[in-house]
């Protein structure tokens, strides 16, 4: 039997949570439950549960609040958030899971799943996380890429271009080092757009400030800082050519 603690500050949304967890996931015992920063901590400090069921905004402050009081927490955390764009777009660059209120029945047991086989997000996805949700606006500085053996962290700026590979893609990075993650460039593509990359092709998005020149001859490429050429589609050379003009003014 494991045990669970949900921190929640909406009521509704609590009660929701764990009449779902005691009707259809009978190996899970609720040991605890919290509306705010403080009830937390005291909950904790009395049991660790095996996982813990963290709402990000709370009255009186965040889960984040939670965790820095128990740096040597050993629950498994399943973050629990409303649906909110930039959120949504914080767990995604952190590599962290979520589920999204109001959520579905099939999407908390994944989340009940991917929790019972994970270890901890490391302090350093955590604090990526943290950034990319309080300044939504801001172009975060790193990003989380999950190969297929583990988490490499790596910052916005060393990444030069990315390639895809069938549905996965391969990032290539300022120090020639290539990061092979099984997800589709465009969903990577939709992350980065807003952060200085282009996708100029339908195999390819690149970071802007590794570019060197458009050349028009061959069907149209860009040239590289790094020597490489890569190739432009037809239907989006005007947008490459706007965005060198931008970048030129």
């Amino acid at each position: 039997m494991l045990t669970a603690i949900i921190v929640e500050d909406f009521n509704d949304a609590l009660e929701l949570l764990k009449r779902d967890i005691e009707t259809n996931h009978k190996d899970i015992k609720i040991i605890g439950t919290a509306k705010s920063v403080v009830e937390a901590a005291k909950e904790l400090r009395k049991n660790q549960p095996d996982i813990l069921f963290l709402d990000i905004m709370l009255g009186d402050g965040t889960g984040f609040d939670v965790l820095e009081i128990f740096p040597e927490l050993k629950s498994k955390i399943i973050f629990v958030t409303a649906s909110d764009e930039f959120a949504i777009k914080a767990f995604k660059f952190a590599a962290i899971d979520y589920v999204l209120k109001p959520y579905a029945e099939e999407e908390l047991a994944h989340a009940i799943t991917r929790a019972k086989q994970q270890i901890q997000p490391s302090q350093e996805r955590l604090d990526i996380l943290k950034h990319t949700l309080s300044s939504p606006e801001q172009k975060p500085d790193k990003i989380s890429l999950h190969t297929l053996d583990k988490i490499i962290i790596v910052g916005l700026d060393d990444i030069v271009r990315c390639e895809s590979d069938s549905n996965n893609t391969m990032f290539h990075l300022q120090d020639g080092k290539k990061v092979f993650v099984t997800k589709t460039l465009k969903y990577f593509s939709d992350m980065l757009k807003p952060h200085g990359f282009v996708r100029v092709h339908q195999s390819h998005l690149i970071n802007i400030g590794y570019i060197s020149a458009f050349i028009k001859t061959d069907g149209g490429y860009l040239m590289l800082k790094n020597g490489e050429n890569v190739p432009v589609s037809v239907r989006k050379k005007a947008e490459v050519i706007d965005i060198l003009d931008q970048m030129h003014k």
